[in-house]
C-alpha cells in the first residue's frame, strides 16, 4: 500500500478513473438482466462479505470498512483490492462473474459498465427487498446506476466536466457555445489559444464529444438504445468541434490533448478556456509554476441556450447476483452511500458526493469551493452512451470524432459511420 495521496493526487485519480472506465469487450454471460434464478436467492442471507474495487490510493475504503466491522462482528467486510487500471478491474470482474463466483458480493463499478454487467444478469435489481432509497441522490447519479428503467448499482460518488476560464481576460463567464467563440478574439489579441478540451484518440475524446452533441440538443443514443446521429442537432454538436479546430479557436495541438496535457497548456497561460475535470482546480491554484492560479474562473460547460450537458463520471455499487449475504450486502450499500460516508468520500478524497444537500453544505463548500459549480454541472449531465456493448460504442466514436475534427471526414459522413459501427456493435452482440 502506497503513503496516503494529498487530496489533490486523489482527485488526480478520481478524474482519470472517471474516463477510464470503458473496460474490455463484453463477453458471453446469461442474458436477459434480471439475474433469473440467481437474483432471487440469498435475499435474507446476512454473513461475512467481500467488496472489490480498484486500488484504495486515497486510504478512503479502508477507515470506512474499519468502521463497519466494528459494528457489526458477525457481517465483517473484507476489502478485496483490484489494480489502479480501469480495464483490468473490468476483466477481473468479468471472470468472476462468469464462474458464478459467491466471493464477489459488493463490487464497484463504472458508471460505464453498468448496462453491461446488467445485460448479461450479473447485478441483483435493487427493487423489491433489495429496493434502496435514491429520493436524496442528484437524478443524473440514479441515472448512471438504472437500466431499462430498474436500478442496478447506487450512485456512490460523481464527477463532471468544468469549463475553465481566465478571469483577468474574461470578466463574464461565457454561458453558450456561441458566446464562447465569440471571445476567442480576446485569446488571438493575447495571442494564446482559446479553447481546448480532451481531442486525443482515447475514451476522453468520446466524453468530449459525446458533451459537443448532447449539449446541441442530440444524442448518441436514443432511449431505447439506438443509435440517433443522423439528426441536424448531432450534426450541430460535432461541427462546433469541427469548425473551432479549422479556424484556429481551438489550437492544433490540442488534437493530442489528453487530461495533463490540457490541464498543463492552461496552467503555463497558453488557452483562454479549458474543459477539464474538477481536479485541475487544486493543481492550478497550488502549483507554483501555475500561471493562473489568481486568475482562475470556474463555470459550468457552455451549451446551445445555456448550460451544456457534462459527460457524467463517477463510481457505484453492486450486488453481484451470486452473493449469498444479500441482506448484509444491501446494508453496506446503505452504509456506503450515507451522508456521513458522503462527506467523507468528498474530505478525505476530494471525490463528489452523491448527495445532492451536500453541494450547499458550507463547510465543504469552504474545502472545495468548486462545488456548486460541480453540481450544476452534474445536474445537467448525460452518462457516455449507456449500452451493453459499450467498448465497440466508444471506438466508434472515438474513431470517427477524430476524423471529423482533423477534417478527414465531413461531420455528415463521420455521424453516418459512428451510426453504422454502432449498429453493427448493437447486431454483433
Amino acid at each position: 500500500m502506497k503513503a496516503k495521496l494529498t487530496a489533490t493526487a486523489a482527485l488526480m485519480m478520481a478524474g482519470a478513473l472517471a474516463l477510464s472506465g470503458c473496460g474490455g469487450a463484453a463477453t458471453s454471460g446469461t442474458a436477459g438482466g434480471g439475474g433469473g434464478g440467481d437474483a432471487e436467492q440469498g435475499l435474507d442471507g446476512r454473513g461475512p462479505i467481500t467488496y472489490v474495487q480498484g486500488k484504495d490510493n486515497s486510504n478512503v475504503v479502508r477507515p470506512l470498512i474499519e468502521k463497519w466491522n466494528a459494528a457489526h462482528p458477525n457481517e465483517k467486510v473484507t476489502f478485496k483490492e483490484q489494480t489502479d487500471q480501469a480495464d483490468q478491474q473490468h476483466d477481473d470482474l468479468v471472470q468472476h462473474f462468469q464462474a458464478k463466483g459467491a466471493d464477489y458480493d459488493v463490487v464497484d463499478v463504472d458508471v460505464v459498465w453498468t448496462a453491461e454487467f446488467a445485460a448479461k444478469g450479473w447485478l441483483q435489481p435493487l427493487k423489491d427487498k433489495m429496493a434502496l432509497d435514491t429520493s436524496a441522490m442528484l437524478k443524473p447519479t440514479v441515472d448512471s446506476g438504472t437500466y431499462k428503467g430498474t436500478l442496478y448499482a447506487a450512485p456512490q460518488t460523481s464527477d463532471g466536466g468544468i469549463l475553465y476560464y481566465r478571469k483577468d481576460l474574461v470578466p463574464t463567464a461565457p454561458t453558450t457555445w456561441e458566446e464562447m467563440m465569440g471571445m476567442c478574439s480576446i485569446a488571438k489579441a493575447n495571442n494564446i489559444g482559446c479553447y481546448a478540451g480532451q481531442f486525443s484518440k482515447y475514451e476522453g475524446l468520446t466524453v468530449n464529444a459525446s458533451e459537443a452533441i448532447n449539449s446541441s440538443g442530440g444524442s448518441v443514443l436514443d432511449k431505447d438504445g439506438k443509435p440517433s446521429l443522423n439528426t441536424a442537432d448531432a450534426k450541430a454538436g460535432l461541427e462546433n468541434l469541427a469548425k473551432a479546430y479549422a479556424d484556429g479557436n481551438i489550437p492544433k495541438e490540442a488534437i493530442t490533448y489528453k487530461e495533463e496535457e490540457s490541464r498543463q497548456a492552461f496552467q503555463d497561460g497558453k488557452l483562454l478556456f479549458l474543459r477539464n475535470w474538477p481536479y485541475v482546480y487544486n493543481l492550478a491554484t497550488t502549483e507554483g509554476s501555475s500561471k493562473v492560479k489568481d486568475v482562475l474562473g470556474m463555470t459550468a460547460l457552455p451549451g446551445k441556450d445555456g448550460p451544456g450537458a457534462s459527460t457524467l463520471g463517477g463510481h457505484n455499487l453492486a450486488v453481484s447476483v451470486y452473493s449469498k449475504n444479500k441482506a448484509t450486502a444491501l446494508d453496506f450499500l446503505k452504509f456506503m452511500t450515507s451522508e456521513e460516508t458522503e462527506k467523507f468520500y468528498a474530505t478525505q478524497g476530494s471525490l463528489a458526493p452523491v448527495l445532492g444537500a451536500l453541494y450547499e453544505d458550507k463547510e465543504l463548500v469552504a474545502k472545495l469551493p468548486y462545488l456548486p459549480v460541480l453540481k450544476t454541472s452534474i445536474e445537467n449531465a448525460v452518462p457516455r452512451p449507456v449500452s451493453p456493448f459499450y467498448p465497440a460504442v466508444t471506438k466508434a466514436i472515438q474513431e470517427n470524432a477524430y476524423s471529423a475534427i482533423k477534417g478527414e471526414k465531413t461531420v455528415e459522413t463521420a455521424l453516418s459511420d459512428m451510426q453504422k459501427s454502432i449498429e453493427s456493435a448493437g447486431a454483433a452482440g
